[in-house]
Parts: C-alpha cells; structure tokens; sequence
C-alpha cells in the first residue's frame, strides 16, 4: 500500500505546482510580459549559441557545416593542453582574476561606506556623480586616454618625472601591464559598483543604529557592527558571482592594450581564443578553449555558492 501511494502524492504535489504556477501567471500577466524579452535575450543569445560548442569536439569547416565535420573528439583539448601557451594564458587570467577581486571588489565597498558617512547632501551627489562618469565612456576611449596617459610622454611620466623618477612607457612593460590593467579597471567602475551597496544601504532598519547610539556607539562602531553586518549578504551573493566569472577576463580591453611585447603577462584565456579562432581562423581549436574556461567557470561558480551556503547561510540558490 505504501508504494502505490507514494505516486499519488508525488502526482498531486506536482498538479499543486502546475496549478500555482498557472494561477501566478494569471495574476502578474503584465510582470510576466516584462520578463518576456529577458527571456528571449538569453535563450537567442546565450542558450541557442550553446548548440555550437559542438564544433569543439569536430575538424570543423564552414563549408562541411557542424554536422558534416569530422569527429576528433578531445583532439584539440589535448592540444591546448600540451601546448605552449597553456600554463601562460592559465597564469595570466588566473593573476588578472585574482588582483581583481582581491584590489576591485574591496573598492566599491569602501566606497559606498564612505558615502554613506558624508552628511553635505550636495557634496555627496557631486562625489558620485564624477565617480560613476568613467563607467559610461566607450572602452575605446578607455584604452586611448590610457595609451597617452603611461606613454613616456604622458601625465603619469610627468608626475614621475617631476619627483625625480626615469619615465617610462608602461603598455611596453610586461611586469607593469597587469598594475595597469588592474588600476584602471578599478577607477572606471567603483562609481557604477557602488550602485548596489548604496541601495543595499537604504534596506538597513534605522532603529539599529539608534539602539547603537544608546550604548555609546560611535561612527565607527556603527559601521562595522551595524552597516557591514547589513551589507553583508549582498557582499557574499556578488562575492559568488564574481568567482564565477574568475576566468572570464574580457578580451576587448586585452586586445586594445597588450602587444606581442607583453603577451608574456597580458596574454590570457579570451584573447588567445581571440586570436587562434578569429585571426588564425582554427574555429574548432578556439572553441575547445573557450569550452574549457566555460567549464571552469561553472565549476567555481558552484563550488563557491556550496562553501557560501555551508558556512554562512547565504547562497545564490
């Protein structure tokens, strides 16, 4: 008798399910609706295109198409991975990654709590005004002003130089091209990172930090005992998908910056596949490439969201 009726409730929980969700959509019909187009964006642009990873495991040749290739299997796996410029690329990207998130996720942070301190409402507005401006220029311009900023003749070798220090042309230096890529990265989007922090700073119940005041708490007390701890579950949740995306360093920005020169510290996972599958045009060997970072993504993704959830409660699922 019991295992008859074990698929019977399994069988009702299920038209439970379906019946709520139906009864949701009929409820929120116009939030659905909005919902609609973020749907279609990644199933087009981000689902669909997973049907192409296929040619990592083929010969492929756009004449042959993907299903006319031919089956190497794990060929250019092991190719990359017996290569030459496996370890470089995997050190590069894993260094770039790490000085990222060590140095820029700390920063909007800092940021964000120092905002909150000020008290001249007009002063404050100007502050993040200016700071949130960097994220809104074109990459290329990006890269342009910071080309002639470290060039030898540039502001930075003025300032250098005006100190009594040898200029220098810092995109020429391998051992320097990491603190540049780095730094930069940093000033264009602590503004826009601080979006979220802010946001998250107006959720915090205001009667803590009267209780705080009662017991004698200053503004320093008050914000590590009451504003961390407040900001704390978004801090973890962006922490885990930052680690997600350890090994996702974009490419555009490499490319507009490095030269065969400083392919030794620069050269990471994005811009060989950049360079093998759009220059050499070895589509099926890029592919492998990209598949591999792919995987190991996800593998951080959730290994992180596991040690989030079991140590701290606080998880993305």
């Amino acid at each position: 008798m019991i295992s008859k009726t074990k698929p019977m409730t399994t069988l009702e929980e299920k038209r439970k399910l379906n019946f709520g969700i139906l009864l949701d959509i009929r409820k929120n019909k116009l939030l659905y609706v909005m919902l609609l187009p973020v749907l279609i964006y990644y199933v087009v642009f981000h689902y669909a295109p997973m049907y192409g990873a296929m040619i990592a495991f083929k010969d492929f040749s756009p004449r042959l198409g993907i299903w006319g290739s031919d089956w190497v299997g794990f060929e250019h796996f092991r190719e990359f991975f017996t290569g030459p410029y496996f370890w470089r690329t995997i050190k590069n990207t894993v260094l770039i990654s790490f000085y990222q998130l060590l140095f820029g996720f700390p920063a909007p942070i800092v940021l964000a709590l120092l905002l909150n301190e000020l008290k001249h409402a007009l002063f404050k507005r100007t502050v993040q005004t200016i700071t949130y401006m960097p994220h809104f220029i074109s990459l290329i311009v990006i890269c342009g002003i910071l080309k002639d900023f470290t060039s030898s003749e540039g502001v930075i070798n003025d300032i250098v130089a005006f100190f009594g220090g040898e200029r220098v042309t810092f995109l020429l230096e391998p051992s320097l091209f990491r603190t540049v890529y780095v730094s930069s990265g940093i000033w264009q989007n602590i503004g826009w990172g601080t979006i979220i922090f802010l946001a998250a700073l107006t959720g915090i119940d205001q009667e803590q930090y009267e209780a705080a005041k009662i017991d004698g708490a200053g503004r320093w007390k008050q914000m590590t005992h009451v504003t961390l701890p407040g900001l704390m579950p978004t801090i973890i949740i962006l922490l885990i998908l930052d680690i997600g995306r350890m090994m996702n360093v974009g490419f555009e920005k490499i490319i507009l910056l490095y030269n065969p020169g400083t392919y030794e510290t620069a050269d990471v996972i994005s811009s060989y596949v950049y360079r093998v599958g759009l220059q050499d045009f070895n589509y099926s060997f890029s592919s492998a490439v990209g598949l591999f970072n792919s995987v190991i993504n996800f593998v951080l993704l959730i290994s992180s969201n596991w040690l989030s959830r079991k140590f701290n409660d606080t998880s993305l699922w």
